[in-house]
Parts: structure tokens; sequence; C-alpha cells
């Protein structure tokens, strides 16, 4: 793949449901540093722009789901991902999170519209199969500032909750947190690790987005653009074990191409510091 392909293979683009990179803001990349704000300093109050659940489009939407559902559920795509989840190696990396807790929730950041595209669809039924493969994995909670009433209905009949923040990523793992977010912008990966950028927190996440390793390959790019907010992706690669996910099909590459589960196992010894 070119390099200019690769660019393209990163972030979300909320007009047609495709993927491109979202540029950032042209500058000098801040310095990292642990000073962090407060979690609820950063959580903005959002209710969808609609103000009520239209039910013909939340029983049509109901539908699409069941449908999108069972299709990646008989895919070989999804056996082939769950033969990943279940090796040793991997799954062991779940294990070392949860600890002695019995449950790891799920967070979705940057879900997308499920209603107006069949890319989000396909995220979304990935991350509901596996709640119901591996009882390990306890409430999904979801959030986009672009979800509609409508989309609300149908997430919470298909067992998630919809959060009534926009915590811009900066959720603090507190205890054992998948965070599910396929595709989502190169500001909001650094923004959630940002907040955690302590050895304790580090170690309570699991990671499902883009793939680190390109995000580092693109900033050695004399001419990439992707120069803003990855100061924290590229520090995390010290102390992140990744494991690309294999789209096999076209049918499943718009949706997870250059996606990767992420580890962070710091030492006592490393230093959360930040490239300049």
């Amino acid at each position: 793949m070119s390099a200019s392909a690769k660019v393209l293979a990163l972030d979300k683009h909320t007009k047609n449901g495709d993927w491109t990179v979202v540029l950032p803001r042209r500058g000098k990349r801040r310095i990292c540093s642990q000073r962090n704000r407060t979690p609820e300093a950063e959580q903005l109050p959002w209710v969808p722009t609609e103000l009520e659940s239209d039910p013909d489009r939340e029983a049509k939407l109901i539908q699409k789901m069941e449908i999108c559902i069972k299709k990646v559920e008989t895919s070989q795509f999804y056996q082939n991902f769950l033969e990943q989840v279940k090796n040793p190696e991997i799954m062991n990396s779940f294990y070392k999170v949860l600890g002695l807790e019995l449950k790891m929730q799920m967070v979705i950041y940057g879900i997308g519209s499920i209603e107006s595209y069949e890319t989000p669809r396909f995220q979304l039924s990935l991350a509901i199969l596996m709640k119901r493969k591996f009882d390990w994995i306890g409430n999904i909670e979801v959030f986009d500032p672009i979800i509609s009433a409508t989309e609300s209905r149908v997430l919470e009949s298909l067992g998630c909750s919809v959060l009534s923040v926009n915590e811009q990523g900066r959720r603090r793992a507190t205890k054992p947190t998948l965070f599910y977010m396929p595709h989502c912008e190169a500001e909001l990966y650094n923004n959630l690790l940002l907040a955690n950028w302590e050895l304790e927190l580090l170690n309570h996440i699991v990671l499902f987005g883009n793939s680190f390793e390109m995000y580092e390959f693109l900033t050695e790019i004399k001419n990439s653009i992707i120069v803003d907010s990855t100061g924290h992706i590229l520090a995390a690669r010290k102390f992140a074990d990744e494991y690309v996910i294999k789209t096999v099909s076209d049918d499943y590459f718009a949706a997870f191409h250059d996606s990767s589960w992420h580890f962070f196992s710091p030492d006592l010894d490393t230093e959360l510091l930040c490239k300049k």
C-alpha cells in the first residue's frame, strides 16, 4: 500500500461513511505532560438534535441491525476474529487487564450513524457479538455526537447505554475497560491516553482502534499530514502490544482496515513521557 493510501485509511469521514484522514490543525506539536484536566471539566452535556424517536425509523433500523448482526456472525471474518481473540497470547492479555475483576466494561466512541451507513452497523454488530460470546465483557456504553434519538432507542434495545455527556475520549479507566474505537480521529485516541497516563490506569485498558504502528509510520514521512495530536500515541508504542485485525474480504475492509488490538504494559521503571 502506498503512503498516500495508508493516510486515507485512518480516520472517519462523517459525510459519506467512508474513511479518510481528518486534517489536524497546523502549528507546533504540543509537548505532553501528566498535568491532565479533570474528567469533569471535559464532560459536555449532550442531547440528540431531534427531540423524539421516530417509531417507523426505529423499527426499520432494528431490522437492519438484526440482518447486519447475522451477516457478521456467519462471516469468515468473524470466525477469524474469534480465533485471534482466543489465541492464548491475546487471551492472556485480556485476563491480565481483568485481574481479579469478573467483567470488563466496553466503551464505544465515535460509532457514527448506524441508521445512515452500513459500515457503523458492521462495527456495532461486532461489538454486540463480542458481548454475547464472552461472558467477561460487561455493560456497553456508546457515544457519538451525531447519534439521533431514533438511534439511541435502537442502541438501548440492543442492550447498550447511550452516554448523556461528551467525554471527548477522556474516560479514566479506574477499572478494566475495553475502549472500542474503530476509525476514530487521532485526537480521540490521544485524549484517552492523556487522561490515563498513569501506570495503574494504562494497565486497565484494552483498545480496539486504528493501528498505532501506522500512526508512527505516517509521522516518519516528511510530508505526512499526521503531525499533531499523536504525542501520547507515539509514546505508548514503547510499551504497547499490538495485534492487527485481518479483514479477510472487501465486505469488511471499510469497517475494520488498519485496525488493531492494543494492550498497554508500562513497567515501573518506564518514564511516561511523550515525544516532542
